[in-house]
């Protein structure tokens, strides 16, 4: 048997993640609700949003993939589609490898299971407050679960509502994650580089924006990474010169 205080850490950690993450299940409520009023309106059956969100669990490509079903798209587009918008999870798993990779591989399958935007937004700003914490990864885990659990709740309520509110949607309730992604992303902007790389794939993609298969999205962030990478680049031999001078 572990000992008490053991668990208690593990808890605690755990419960703390799911605290951090209340402001973020408020944004991704209304988000949730329009997913699933939009499954109602569209040729796939309740029970298969409900399932998209089970497995997927990842919103913009539920909304996308959902969009592509209702234009009777084929398989291979809703696929390469939805891999594309959701390849940004490869740049936060990358991200969060120096925190979780002393872990068991099946550790680290249930946390990128659980990665979404507001989850690795909070788990980053954790690590950084308090780096090498024996059970940081509870944390991870908190907080993946308490969105994932959010998701399928406000799923389903839009599932079961969703018919009585057809015009759901054009409220502007997804606003609300507008709002959680301008808190997500403003507190990471505190270098040059950093806002830089913000600034320019966000007027990036304001431009491409009407490029097909959001193929002007995925072209505007690999152009933030680059000069993201380039900025880093250079304040490391700038910093290597200042080291190695006299």
């Amino acid at each position: 048997m572990p000992p008490a205080d053991t668990d208690t850490s593990r808890f605690n950690e755990f419960a703390a993640g799911a605290r951090d993450m209340l402001p973020m299940l408020l944004g991704a409520a209304p988000f949730g609700v329009i997913f699933g009023t939009l499954v109602t309106a569209s040729p796939v059956p309740a029970w298969q949003g409900q399932f998209m969100s089970l497995s997927v669990f990842a919103g913009s490509s539920q909304f996308i993939g959902i969009g592509l079903i209702d234009s009777h798209a084929g398989f291979l587009v809703v696929w390469a589609t939805t891999l594309i918008v959701n390849l940004r999870h490869v740049l936060y798993g990358a991200t969060l490898l120096p925190y979780v990779q002393r872990l068991p591989w099946r550790w680290r399958m249930l946390l990128g299971m659980l990665i979404t935007d507001e989850m690795f937004a909070v788990s980053v700003a954790s690590q950084r407050r308090q780096p090498g914490r024996l059970y940081g990864h509870w944390h991870m885990f908190g907080s993946g679960v308490a969105m994932y659990l959010n998701w399928q709740g406000w799923t389903l309520v839009g599932l079961i509502f969703g018919s009585a509110f057809p015009g759901l949607q054009a409220l502007g309730l997804d606003f609300a994650m507008v709002a959680t992604f301008i808190a997500i992303v403003v507190p990471q902007l505190n270098t040059l580089r950093s806002l830089a790389a913000a600034l320019s794939a966000g007027a990036l993609a304001y431009a491409w924006q009407d490029w097909p298969y959001k193929l002007g999205l995925l072209a505007a962030v690999l152009c933030g990474i680059g000069v993201g990478l380039v900025l880093s680049r250079g304040v490391r031999v700038e910093a290597a010169a200042g080291e190695a001078a006299p």
